[in-house]
């Protein structure tokens, strides 16, 4: 009977103090500790996965990255294009979409990259940037075991 009338006492105060916000897990965020609210608000206005600039500065990234460092593999185009998540981590982290597609590579095989638009993670913050892993091409493991680091 205690038990009960504690809860609900709790849930009382949490609604009158305005507490809605739930994040992932059903931990409890407060509004004032949203990424919109804080000293530099994050709105999280982020491109689609198949934006063209997103499929871009994956294709550029990893076509200077080959170039330079392993040899003549080229990515030539992205199909299968979908999301996974959108903020899994709840509404107090830096807005992330999560994405996966199929990327075609000059040597005529298909491979899968995740990837993740972020916000206010590009040049000196001022934009969003891209987050990227290529299965089977990661060869020095940073997102190890076969790009499982690079999703959600």
């Amino acid at each position: 009977m205690r038990r009960v009338s504690l809860l609900s006492a709790l849930a009382a105060v949490l609604c009158l103090t305005g507490a809605s916000a739930q994040a992932a897990g059903g931990r409890y965020v407060a509004p004032a500790d949203r990424a919109e609210e804080r000293i530099i608000p994050m709105y999280g206005n982020l491109p689609a996965c198949e934006d063209p600039a997103v499929l871009g500065e994956i294709t550029s990234w990893f076509n200077s990255r080959e170039a330079k460092f392993w040899g003549p593999l080229q990515a030539v185009s992205f199909d299968r294009v979908q999301p996974i998540a959108w903020r899994p981590w709840g509404e107090d982290f830096i807005p992330r979409r999560f994405c996966t597609a199929r990327l075609l590579t000059n040597d005529g095989v298909l491979r899968r990259v995740d990837y993740s638009v972020r916000e206010n993670l590009g040049l000196f913050g001022w934009t969003w940037n891209v987050n990227w892993c290529v299965s089977g091409l990661d060869r020095h493991r940073s997102y190890a075991p076969d790009c499982q680091m690079a999703r959600p």
